[in-house]
Protein backbone atom coordinates (compact mmCIF):
# COMPACT_ATOMS: atom_id res chain seq x y z
CA UNK A 1 0.00 0.00 0.00
CA UNK A 2 1.80 3.35 -1.18
CA UNK A 3 1.58 6.72 0.54
CA UNK A 4 -1.82 8.11 -1.48
CA UNK A 5 -3.75 4.42 -1.29
CA UNK A 6 -2.88 4.81 2.26
CA UNK A 7 -4.15 8.38 2.61
CA UNK A 8 -7.26 7.55 0.91
CA UNK A 9 -7.89 4.25 2.90
CA UNK A 10 -8.00 6.27 5.66
CA UNK A 11 -10.43 8.63 4.57
CA UNK A 12 -12.62 5.83 3.68
CA UNK A 13 -12.57 4.69 7.05
CA UNK A 14 -12.89 8.56 8.79
CA UNK A 15 -16.13 8.96 6.70
CA UNK A 16 -17.58 5.93 8.52
CA UNK A 17 -17.39 7.48 11.50
CA UNK A 18 -14.05 5.98 13.25
CA UNK A 19 -11.89 8.41 14.96
CA UNK A 20 -7.81 8.43 13.33
CA UNK A 21 -6.57 6.82 16.79
CA UNK A 22 -8.76 3.98 16.56
CA UNK A 23 -7.63 3.48 12.38
CA UNK A 24 -5.48 0.32 12.29
CA UNK A 25 -2.87 0.84 9.56
CA UNK A 26 -1.39 -2.18 10.48
CA UNK A 27 -3.20 -4.34 7.89
CA UNK A 28 -1.73 -3.90 5.19
CA UNK A 29 0.75 -1.48 5.40
CA UNK A 30 3.91 -1.52 3.59
CA UNK A 31 6.59 -0.46 6.26
CA UNK A 32 9.06 2.07 4.79
CA UNK A 33 12.45 1.47 5.02
CA UNK A 34 13.37 4.87 5.29
CA UNK A 35 11.63 8.07 5.67
CA UNK A 36 12.00 10.96 3.33
CA UNK A 37 11.49 13.77 5.82
CA UNK A 38 11.36 17.53 5.42
CA UNK A 39 12.02 20.28 7.89
CA UNK A 40 9.74 23.68 7.35
CA UNK A 41 11.76 25.78 9.99
CA UNK A 42 15.41 25.28 10.80
CA UNK A 43 16.17 27.75 13.45
CA UNK A 44 17.40 26.66 16.91
CA UNK A 45 14.75 24.08 17.70
CA UNK A 46 14.61 22.57 14.00
CA UNK A 47 18.38 22.24 13.96
CA UNK A 48 18.01 19.71 17.08
CA UNK A 49 15.59 17.91 15.27
CA UNK A 50 18.05 17.58 12.58
CA UNK A 51 20.92 16.45 14.11
CA UNK A 52 18.58 13.38 15.55
CA UNK A 53 17.16 12.30 12.54
CA UNK A 54 20.77 12.89 10.54
CA UNK A 55 22.18 10.54 13.50
CA UNK A 56 19.16 7.66 12.06
CA UNK A 57 19.69 5.18 9.13
CA UNK A 58 15.93 5.14 8.11
CA UNK A 59 15.44 9.15 7.93
CA UNK A 60 16.48 11.31 4.43
CA UNK A 61 16.05 14.77 5.01
CA UNK A 62 15.74 15.47 1.08
CA UNK A 63 14.42 18.94 1.74
CA UNK A 64 14.81 21.86 3.98
CA UNK A 65 12.77 25.45 4.18
CA UNK A 66 13.57 28.48 5.85
CA UNK A 67 12.93 32.40 5.12
CA UNK A 68 16.64 33.19 7.00
CA UNK A 69 19.71 32.64 5.07
CA UNK A 70 21.84 32.33 8.62
CA UNK A 71 19.41 29.55 9.80
CA UNK A 72 20.10 27.48 6.19
CA UNK A 73 23.64 27.89 6.47
CA UNK A 74 24.01 26.19 9.98
CA UNK A 75 21.95 23.74 9.20
CA UNK A 76 24.11 23.25 5.90
CA UNK A 77 27.37 22.66 8.33
CA UNK A 78 25.30 20.14 10.21
CA UNK A 79 24.92 17.77 7.44
CA UNK A 80 28.51 18.55 5.87
CA UNK A 81 29.76 17.31 9.03
CA UNK A 82 28.41 13.92 9.54
CA UNK A 83 29.52 14.15 5.40
CA UNK A 84 25.78 13.66 4.31
CA UNK A 85 24.32 14.65 0.89
CA UNK A 86 23.03 18.19 1.26
CA UNK A 87 19.36 18.51 1.08
CA UNK A 88 17.21 21.03 -1.31
CA UNK A 89 16.61 24.00 0.19
CA UNK A 90 13.48 26.22 0.13
CA UNK A 91 13.35 29.81 0.86
CA UNK A 92 12.39 33.30 -0.48
CA UNK A 93 9.61 33.87 1.26
CA UNK A 94 6.58 32.17 3.95
CA UNK A 95 4.82 30.80 0.83
CA UNK A 96 8.21 28.64 0.18
CA UNK A 97 7.01 25.45 2.32
CA UNK A 98 4.07 25.21 -0.14
CA UNK A 99 6.51 24.70 -2.86
CA UNK A 100 8.42 22.27 -0.68
CA UNK A 101 4.88 20.17 -0.25
CA UNK A 102 4.42 20.79 -3.91
CA UNK A 103 8.10 19.36 -5.70
CA UNK A 104 9.35 16.79 -2.79
CA UNK A 105 7.47 13.42 -2.61
CA UNK A 106 7.67 13.78 1.56
CA UNK A 107 6.45 11.29 3.90
CA UNK A 108 6.44 13.16 6.52
CA UNK A 109 7.03 17.34 7.88
CA UNK A 110 8.73 18.73 11.39
CA UNK A 111 7.69 21.98 11.66
CA UNK A 112 9.71 24.41 13.75
CA UNK A 113 8.72 27.95 12.78
CA UNK A 114 7.49 30.62 14.82
CA UNK A 115 4.39 30.21 16.55
CA UNK A 116 2.10 31.79 14.13
CA UNK A 117 2.76 29.89 11.35
CA UNK A 118 2.90 26.80 12.36
CA UNK A 119 -1.64 26.15 11.53
CA UNK A 120 -0.87 27.37 7.77
CA UNK A 121 2.20 24.79 7.48
CA UNK A 122 0.17 22.20 9.42
CA UNK A 123 -3.18 22.04 7.58
CA UNK A 124 -1.37 22.31 3.81
CA UNK A 125 1.09 19.26 4.96
CA UNK A 126 -1.85 17.44 5.53
CA UNK A 127 -3.76 18.36 2.43
CA UNK A 128 -0.24 17.25 0.67
CA UNK A 129 -0.57 13.65 2.62
CA UNK A 130 2.01 14.07 4.39
CA UNK A 131 2.51 13.41 8.24
CA UNK A 132 2.75 16.67 10.33
CA UNK A 133 5.68 16.71 13.51
CA UNK A 134 4.85 19.93 15.13
CA UNK A 135 6.43 22.27 17.41
CA UNK A 136 4.14 23.49 20.17
CA UNK A 137 1.82 25.21 19.78
CA UNK A 138 -0.59 24.09 17.36
CA UNK A 139 -2.43 27.56 16.49
CA UNK A 140 -3.27 30.80 18.11
CA UNK A 141 -7.20 30.45 18.15
CA UNK A 142 -9.44 27.98 19.21
CA UNK A 143 -11.11 28.03 15.36
CA UNK A 144 -7.42 27.28 14.19
CA UNK A 145 -7.38 24.43 16.82
CA UNK A 146 -10.80 22.67 15.38
CA UNK A 147 -9.37 23.28 11.50
CA UNK A 148 -6.30 21.19 12.52
CA UNK A 149 -8.75 18.21 13.70
CA UNK A 150 -10.89 18.69 10.62
CA UNK A 151 -8.10 18.54 8.29
CA UNK A 152 -6.71 15.52 9.92
CA UNK A 153 -10.41 14.00 10.04
CA UNK A 154 -10.74 14.72 6.31
CA UNK A 155 -7.45 13.58 4.87
CA UNK A 156 -6.75 10.76 7.49
CA UNK A 157 -3.28 11.94 7.73
CA UNK A 158 -1.70 11.84 11.59
CA UNK A 159 -0.90 15.10 13.02
CA UNK A 160 1.61 14.79 16.43
CA UNK A 161 2.43 17.63 18.92
CA UNK A 162 6.25 17.47 19.42
CA UNK A 163 5.63 17.08 22.96
CA UNK A 164 9.11 16.38 24.56
CA UNK A 165 8.37 16.24 27.74
CA UNK A 166 5.95 13.60 27.79
CA UNK A 167 8.75 11.59 27.62
CA UNK A 168 11.03 12.40 30.22
CA UNK A 169 12.18 9.61 31.98
CA UNK A 170 11.19 10.65 35.67
CA UNK A 171 7.62 11.14 33.88
CA UNK A 172 7.66 7.97 32.25
CA UNK A 173 8.20 6.01 35.64
CA UNK A 174 5.60 7.69 37.09
CA UNK A 175 3.49 6.83 34.36
CA UNK A 176 4.14 3.66 35.08
CA UNK A 177 3.42 3.61 38.48
CA UNK A 178 0.90 5.33 37.78
CA UNK A 179 -1.07 2.49 35.42
CA UNK A 180 0.51 -0.08 38.03
CA UNK A 181 -1.75 1.69 41.04
CA UNK A 182 0.78 3.19 43.03
CA UNK A 183 -1.06 6.62 43.77
CA UNK A 184 -4.65 4.94 44.08
CA UNK A 185 -7.28 6.98 42.11
CA UNK A 186 -5.99 10.22 41.05
CA UNK A 187 -7.38 13.55 42.52
CA UNK A 188 -4.96 16.61 41.64
CA UNK A 189 -2.58 16.73 39.29
CA UNK A 190 0.15 19.96 38.02
CA UNK A 191 2.53 21.16 35.68
CA UNK A 192 3.48 23.70 34.34
CA UNK A 193 6.46 25.79 32.03
CA UNK A 194 8.74 27.28 34.93
CA UNK A 195 11.81 28.36 33.46
CA UNK A 196 13.77 31.86 33.38
CA UNK A 197 13.49 33.08 29.52
CA UNK A 198 14.60 36.24 30.18
CA UNK A 199 18.07 35.74 28.07
CA UNK A 200 15.66 34.09 25.69
CA UNK A 201 13.60 37.08 25.16
CA UNK A 202 16.23 39.60 25.07
CA UNK A 203 19.03 38.19 23.36
CA UNK A 204 20.79 40.15 20.57
CA UNK A 205 23.04 37.20 19.38
CA UNK A 206 26.15 39.09 19.95
CA UNK A 207 25.91 39.35 23.98
CA UNK A 208 26.54 36.68 26.10
CA UNK A 209 23.15 34.81 27.11
CA UNK A 210 21.29 36.74 29.78
CA UNK A 211 22.52 39.87 29.04
CA UNK A 212 21.10 41.35 26.47
CA UNK A 213 18.03 43.48 26.46
CA UNK A 214 17.15 43.91 22.29
CA UNK A 215 14.36 41.38 20.70
CA UNK A 216 12.56 41.92 17.51
CA UNK A 217 12.55 40.97 13.80
CA UNK A 218 15.63 43.54 13.40
CA UNK A 219 17.58 43.80 16.66
CA UNK A 220 16.74 40.04 18.08
CA UNK A 221 18.47 36.97 17.38
CA UNK A 222 16.72 33.31 17.53
CA UNK A 223 13.46 33.49 19.38
CA UNK A 224 13.82 36.79 20.76
CA UNK A 225 13.37 37.87 16.90
CA UNK A 226 9.56 36.46 17.48
CA UNK A 227 8.42 35.11 20.71
CA UNK A 228 8.67 38.20 22.66
CA UNK A 229 6.49 40.26 21.21
CA UNK A 230 3.45 37.22 22.07
CA UNK A 231 4.37 38.10 25.61
CA UNK A 232 3.76 42.18 24.77
CA UNK A 233 0.36 41.54 22.68
CA UNK A 234 -0.98 38.40 24.75
CA UNK A 235 -2.25 37.58 28.51
CA UNK A 236 -2.27 34.08 29.28
CA UNK A 237 -0.86 30.45 29.29
CA UNK A 238 1.50 31.32 26.19
CA UNK A 239 3.38 27.36 26.61
CA UNK A 240 0.71 25.15 27.87
CA UNK A 241 1.86 21.55 26.92
CA UNK A 242 5.31 21.11 28.50
CA UNK A 243 2.91 20.81 32.00
CA UNK A 244 -0.43 19.55 30.01
CA UNK A 245 0.91 16.91 28.42
CA UNK A 246 2.48 14.87 30.97
CA UNK A 247 -0.70 15.30 33.09
CA UNK A 248 -2.95 14.46 30.38
CA UNK A 249 -1.10 10.97 29.82
CA UNK A 250 -1.19 10.56 33.60
CA UNK A 251 -5.04 11.44 33.79
CA UNK A 252 -6.17 9.87 31.20
CA UNK A 253 -7.22 12.67 29.35
CA UNK A 254 -9.34 12.24 25.86
CA UNK A 255 -9.07 8.49 26.46
CA UNK A 256 -11.65 7.55 29.13
CA UNK A 257 -11.36 11.24 30.29
CA UNK A 258 -11.82 14.56 29.28
CA UNK A 259 -10.94 18.35 30.69
CA UNK A 260 -14.62 20.38 30.72
CA UNK A 261 -13.99 23.80 32.58
CA UNK A 262 -10.77 25.95 32.83
CA UNK A 263 -9.76 29.57 34.21
CA UNK A 264 -6.92 30.93 34.03
CA UNK A 265 -5.61 34.00 35.84
CA UNK A 266 -2.47 36.09 35.58
CA UNK A 267 -0.68 38.33 37.97
CA UNK A 268 0.77 41.60 37.37
CA UNK A 269 3.33 41.83 34.77
CA UNK A 270 7.02 43.16 36.16
CA UNK A 271 9.48 40.99 35.53
CA UNK A 272 10.63 41.65 31.85
CA UNK A 273 10.57 45.18 32.14
CA UNK A 274 12.35 45.11 35.66
CA UNK A 275 15.21 43.18 34.02
CA UNK A 276 15.76 45.47 30.72
CA UNK A 277 16.07 48.41 33.17
CA UNK A 278 18.38 46.61 35.63
CA UNK A 279 20.74 45.48 32.08
CA UNK A 280 20.08 48.60 30.88
CA UNK A 281 18.91 51.97 33.00
CA UNK A 282 16.73 54.09 31.13
CA UNK A 283 16.71 51.46 27.81
CA UNK A 284 13.00 51.83 25.85
CA UNK A 285 12.89 48.04 26.27
CA UNK A 286 12.45 49.02 29.98
CA UNK A 287 9.89 51.41 29.14
CA UNK A 288 7.42 49.27 27.01
CA UNK A 289 3.35 47.59 28.84
CA UNK A 290 4.37 43.52 28.80
CA UNK A 291 0.85 42.61 28.78
CA UNK A 292 1.70 38.64 29.66
CA UNK A 293 0.97 38.41 33.25
CA UNK A 294 4.64 37.38 35.03
CA UNK A 295 2.53 34.57 36.46
CA UNK A 296 -0.36 32.54 34.60
CA UNK A 297 -2.11 29.91 36.26
CA UNK A 298 -5.13 27.77 34.81
CA UNK A 299 -7.45 25.12 36.32
CA UNK A 300 -9.27 22.85 35.32
CA UNK A 301 -12.03 20.05 35.77
CA UNK A 302 -12.38 16.86 34.62
CA UNK A 303 -15.22 14.19 33.70
CA UNK A 304 -13.85 12.08 36.67
CA UNK A 305 -13.71 14.08 38.79
CA UNK A 306 -9.83 15.22 39.30
CA UNK A 307 -8.33 18.93 39.03
CA UNK A 308 -5.37 19.95 36.89
CA UNK A 309 -3.11 22.82 37.51
CA UNK A 310 -1.23 24.32 34.87
CA UNK A 311 1.58 27.29 35.75
CA UNK A 312 3.09 29.59 33.19
CA UNK A 313 6.30 31.45 34.91
CA UNK A 314 9.15 32.67 32.31
CA UNK A 315 9.57 36.20 33.41
CA UNK A 316 11.23 36.01 37.21
CA UNK A 317 14.43 34.58 38.35
CA UNK A 318 13.90 30.81 39.03
CA UNK A 319 15.37 27.60 38.84
CA UNK A 320 13.74 25.44 35.77
CA UNK A 321 10.97 23.35 37.20
CA UNK A 322 8.17 21.43 35.15
CA UNK A 323 6.49 21.80 38.33
CA UNK A 324 4.70 18.75 37.98
CA UNK A 325 2.88 16.72 40.90
CA UNK A 326 0.48 13.60 41.22
CA UNK A 327 -1.43 13.07 44.01
CA UNK A 328 -4.17 9.95 44.61
CA UNK A 329 -5.44 8.47 47.47
CA UNK A 330 -2.86 6.10 48.40
CA UNK A 331 0.43 9.05 47.64
CA UNK A 332 2.04 12.00 46.44
CA UNK A 333 4.75 12.36 43.68
CA UNK A 334 6.21 16.34 43.33
CA UNK A 335 9.16 16.74 40.72
CA UNK A 336 10.40 20.05 42.57
CA UNK A 337 11.89 18.16 45.50
CA UNK A 338 12.33 14.98 43.88
CA UNK A 339 10.31 13.05 46.71
CA UNK A 340 7.33 10.70 47.00
CA UNK A 341 5.14 8.95 49.52
CA UNK A 342 3.28 6.09 48.95
CA UNK A 343 0.91 5.41 52.30
CA UNK A 344 2.09 2.38 53.87
CA UNK A 345 5.04 1.61 51.68
CA UNK A 346 7.10 4.26 51.96
CA UNK A 347 10.04 4.08 54.44
CA UNK A 348 8.87 6.37 57.04
CA UNK A 349 5.15 7.59 57.66
CA UNK A 350 4.78 11.04 56.24
CA UNK A 351 8.14 11.67 55.41
CA UNK A 352 9.43 11.74 51.74
CA UNK A 353 11.67 8.90 50.18
CA UNK A 354 13.74 9.84 47.21
CA UNK A 355 12.02 9.85 44.69
CA UNK A 356 15.37 8.04 42.09
CA UNK A 357 14.52 5.07 44.59
CA UNK A 358 10.98 4.42 43.15
CA UNK A 359 11.78 5.87 39.73
CA UNK A 360 14.53 3.26 39.28
CA UNK A 361 12.46 0.55 40.11
CA UNK A 362 9.76 1.83 37.81
CA UNK A 363 11.85 2.97 35.03
CA UNK A 364 9.33 2.82 32.01
CA UNK A 365 10.09 0.22 29.30
CA UNK A 366 10.70 2.51 26.76
CA UNK A 367 13.89 3.85 28.70
CA UNK A 368 14.93 0.90 29.46
CA UNK A 369 15.23 -0.41 25.89
CA UNK A 370 16.40 3.06 24.19
CA UNK A 371 18.99 4.85 26.74
CA UNK A 372 21.79 4.58 24.85
CA UNK A 373 20.35 5.00 21.73
CA UNK A 374 18.71 8.72 23.14
CA UNK A 375 22.38 9.62 24.41
CA UNK A 376 23.92 12.74 23.00
CA UNK A 377 20.20 14.08 21.95
CA UNK A 378 18.93 17.28 23.19
CA UNK A 379 17.33 17.50 26.34
CA UNK A 380 18.83 14.74 27.94
CA UNK A 381 17.85 12.44 25.22
CA UNK A 382 14.02 13.05 25.28
CA UNK A 383 14.00 15.08 21.89
CA UNK A 384 15.03 11.62 20.61
CA UNK A 385 12.29 9.40 22.24
CA UNK A 386 9.90 11.46 20.44
CA UNK A 387 11.47 11.96 17.19
CA UNK A 388 11.71 8.17 17.36
CA UNK A 389 8.06 8.32 18.04
CA UNK A 390 7.17 9.84 15.05
CA UNK A 391 9.52 8.46 12.62
CA UNK A 392 8.37 4.93 13.72
CA UNK A 393 4.67 5.78 13.51
CA UNK A 394 5.71 7.32 9.65
CA UNK A 395 7.73 4.10 8.65
CA UNK A 396 4.61 2.00 10.09
CA UNK A 397 2.00 4.08 8.30
CA UNK A 398 0.04 3.75 11.73
CA UNK A 399 -1.11 6.71 14.03
CA UNK A 400 1.06 8.56 16.38
CA UNK A 401 1.36 8.11 20.12
CA UNK A 402 0.17 11.60 21.00
CA UNK A 403 -2.86 12.25 18.06
CA UNK A 404 -4.50 15.06 16.86
CA UNK A 405 -6.84 15.01 19.38
CA UNK A 406 -4.11 15.09 22.25
CA UNK A 407 -2.10 17.94 20.41
CA UNK A 408 -4.82 20.02 19.97
CA UNK A 409 -6.37 19.73 23.72
CA UNK A 410 -2.84 20.12 25.44
CA UNK A 411 -2.30 23.57 23.03
CA UNK A 412 -5.89 24.89 23.00
CA UNK A 413 -5.02 25.99 26.88
CA UNK A 414 -3.12 28.52 24.81
CA UNK A 415 -6.58 30.51 23.45
CA UNK A 416 -8.40 29.20 26.09
CA UNK A 417 -6.53 30.82 29.02
CA UNK A 418 -6.16 34.23 26.57
CA UNK A 419 -10.12 34.45 26.67
CA UNK A 420 -10.54 33.63 30.43
CA UNK A 421 -8.03 36.36 31.64
CA UNK A 422 -10.08 39.01 29.49
CA UNK A 423 -13.45 38.23 30.20
CA UNK A 424 -12.32 38.87 33.96
CA UNK A 425 -11.29 35.27 35.04
CA UNK A 426 -14.66 33.65 33.36
CA UNK A 427 -14.83 30.07 33.59
CA UNK A 428 -15.10 27.99 30.30
CA UNK A 429 -16.54 25.04 28.83
CA UNK A 430 -13.35 23.51 27.62
CA UNK A 431 -14.13 21.63 23.67
CA UNK A 432 -14.11 18.07 23.50
CA UNK A 433 -12.05 17.50 20.40
CA UNK A 434 -12.96 14.16 20.19
CA UNK A 435 -16.99 14.90 19.82
CA UNK A 436 -17.72 12.55 22.75
CA UNK A 437 -15.17 9.26 21.81
CA UNK A 438 -12.80 10.07 24.76
CA UNK A 439 -15.25 7.89 26.94
CA UNK A 440 -14.57 4.73 24.73
CA UNK A 441 -11.22 5.28 23.35
CA UNK A 442 -8.47 3.67 25.15
CA UNK A 443 -5.23 4.98 26.15
CA UNK A 444 -2.51 4.54 23.65
CA UNK A 445 0.61 6.26 24.89
CA UNK A 446 3.86 4.58 26.01
CA UNK A 447 2.08 0.94 26.72
CA UNK A 448 5.28 -1.05 25.75
CA UNK A 449 8.91 -0.86 24.68
CA UNK A 450 7.76 -0.68 20.87
CA UNK A 451 9.39 3.32 20.61
CA UNK A 452 6.06 4.77 20.64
Amino acid sequence: MDRRHFIKAGSIVMGAGLLSSELSYANDRNIKKNVRLGVIGVGGRGRRHVAVCLNRQDVDIVAICDIQEDSLARCREQFKKVGQNLPKEYTGGFEAYKHMLDKEKLDAVIIATPWQFHHAQAVDSMKAGVYVGCEVIAGLTLDEHWDIVHVSEKTGVPYMCLENVAYRRDVLAILNMVRQGLFGELVYLTGGYQHDLRGVLFNDGKSSKGEGVEFGPEKGFSEAQWRTQFNIDMDGDLYPTHGLGPVMNFANINHGNRITEVVSYSSKARGLADYVDKKSPGHPNGKIHYKNGDITVSLMNCANGEVLEITHDVHLPRPYSIGLRVQGTNGIWMDVNKGIYIEGKSAKNHQWDKASDWLKEYDHPLWAKYESSAAGASHGGIDWFVVNAFIESVKQQRQTPIDVYDSVTMSALFPLSIQSIKEGNKTLEFPDFTKGKWKTRQPTFALDDSGF
